[in-house]
């Protein structure tokens, strides 16, 4: 894929996407997003409409003939597009879950019958209640009952990967698999569980930082732009042609201390408030005590490693909390599937961010 000039970028007006976008117009290529803006804003997108280089079509991966016109325009693919966030496939199980498969399923056929490669994004949920240690491409899926719908999600970007894998095996199709830990930075919204903004605005408004449980799960964090330079590395190298790669942080820190440090470093008088699972989103709600990546693979292969520290990370999603509530920047993203977001949404661990 190290050849191509357009990319056609699904989800790309949303978090992690516009990011990408905005490096890949950077680095000289010209892109299409194709987003249905249930998720993603235009305005993420807003230096990216200056470029002669850049469109954006409004529109779903449900929909095949879009998707075949605008792939037959492309060299190569990076979808991102998916319905993500664990608060979104608690409440909208069934949608997320035929949006995930039926959507990455349109798109890598389409990408399959252009002859362009594509890169597939996946997630750290993919490993499930795997809590042992670094963990590798390789490692166990340690899955829950497929009647919790926690489970949805993992299994749907399960299949999403078999899919790609299976193209690329038997069909000869280009892919590249990235599974996101926790990716945090600017344009994240809070609306679907993404924990970092989330505390940062609790913070800086002096409200209680709501924990979920015991606040002793474990996670690591990545600043987007070093998930970007992963992905955009990459893109750029074919023997990454076939694989799969872990791109997340490298220091580990349990909930609670997050909201520790993130009430020290806004300075705030916030209290930390511990919420049960069972009441934030009903009986049977499982979440992981640890989720640590290892990202050897992608280090040996590219060279590699987030150059954005957890306390930069955090002082970010400060910083840009302090924007919003000054007005600076948009307050919020659109509603959930365009219901509109609760005034104050829960904050669980989201495990990609996109």
């Amino acid at each position: 894929m190290n050849y191509c000039t357009t990319y056609l970028v699904t989800g790309g007006a949303g978090f992690i996407g516009s990011h990408l976008v905005d490096g890949l117009l950077a680095a000289g290529r010209r892109v299409v997003v194709l987003d249905n803006l249930s998720t993603g804003r235009a305005e993420n997108l807003a230096s990216a409409m200056e470029h002669s280089g850049f469109r954006l079509v409004q529109g779903s991966v449900l929909d095949a003939p879009l998707v075949d016109e605008l792939t037959r325009e492309c060299d190569a693919v990076v979808h991102l597009a998916a319905a993500v966030g664990v608060k979104l496939i608690i409440e909208q199980p069934l949608t997320s879950f035929i949006t995930n498969i039926r959507g990455t399923e349109t798109v890598i056929d389409a990408a399959h019958r252009h002859g362009c490669g594509i890169v597939v994004a996946s997630t750290s949920e993919i490993y499930g209640k795997n809590s042992h240690g670094a963990l590798g491409e390789m490692a166990d899926r340690i899955l829950g009952s497929p009647s919790v719908a926690r489970w949805s999600y993992s299994t749907a970007k399960a299949v999403d990967e078999v899919l790609a894998n299976l193209y690329h095996r038997e069909r000869g199709l280009k892919t590249t698999i990235v599974r996101f830990f926790n990716v945090v930075g600017p344009r994240q919204s809070p609306a679907y569980g993404m924990v970092v903004p989330r505390f940062a605005r609790q913070a800086v408004a002096g409200e209680s930082l709501t924990v979920h449980g015991t606040g002793r799960q474990r996670r690591c964090f990545v600043h987007v732009t070093d998930a970007v330079a992963a992905l955009l590395l990459l893109l750029d190298n074919p023997a990454a042609n076939g694989e799969t790669f872990n791109i997340g942080g490298e220091e580990e820190i349990s909930v609670g201390e997050l909201a520790e440090r993130v009430i020290a470093q806004a300075g705030s008088a916030s209290a930390v408030r511990h919420l049960p699972y069972g009441e934030a989103y009903g009986p049977g709600f499982e979440d992981m005590e640890r989720r640590l990546p290892d990202t050897t693979k992608l280090r040996e292969l590219t060279g590699w490693r987030p150059r954005h520290s957890l306390g930069e990370v955090v002082a970010a999603a400060i910083a840009e909390a302090r924007e919003q509530r000054d007005g600076m920047v948009p307050a919020d993203a659109p509603g959930v599937l365009g219901r509109g977001s609760p005034a104050t949404p829960p904050a669980p661990v989201a495990e990609d961010g996109r």
